[in-house]
């Protein structure tokens, strides 16, 4: 299998470069572009058609939510350094497939991005309960017919 496509938005410069290195040191994850900001994201995100884009939560300009939201079709996981459910919330009702807390270990890192290559797009909305106890998740797959993008 070709390695999952991925691009890095955050805007700090040491976390893209951090996230950057675990993810590219497993020789199975390439990131084809980072992004300091939303739109710098969305940009990002319709140049080089990535499988998945890790999204943080909170950017200047436009955040991460509303970055999310301008991407109804891409697998977003949204980085984060809360865990406040009514982040983790506003995040999936936006669309993002699950979320990663920054401070999540290492090992931990890469497996969501692998199942997030898998998932599809959250459409439901999601509840309180529903997030609250996990500290890396998915949404369940689209309850309505929409056009998935195929693994390269």
């Amino acid at each position: 299998m070709s390695p999952l496509r991925v691009v890095i938005a955050d805007d700090q410069p040491m976390m893209r470069a951090g996230f950057k290195a675990v993810l590219e040191a497993t020789g199975d994850i390439v990131v084809v572009a980072e992004a300091g900001n939303g739109e710098e994201a969305v940009r990002a995100a319709g140049e080089h058609a990535p499988d998945v884009v890790l999204m943080d939560i909170r950017m200047p300009g436009m955040d991460g939510i509303e970055a999310t939201r301008r991407l109804p079709r891409q697998r977003v996981l949204i980085l984060t350094t809360f865990g406040l459910d009514e982040y983790i919330i506003d995040a999936l009702r936006a669309g993002a497939s699950g979320f990663l807390l920054k401070d999540a270990p290492r090992r931990r890192s890469s497996p969501p991005c692998a199942r997030s290559r898998r998932a599809t797009p959250c459409s439901r909305r999601p509840s309180p309960a529903s997030c609250s106890t996990r500290s890396a998740g998915a949404c369940p797959p689209r309850s309505h017919a929409s056009p998935a993008r195929s693994p390269r």
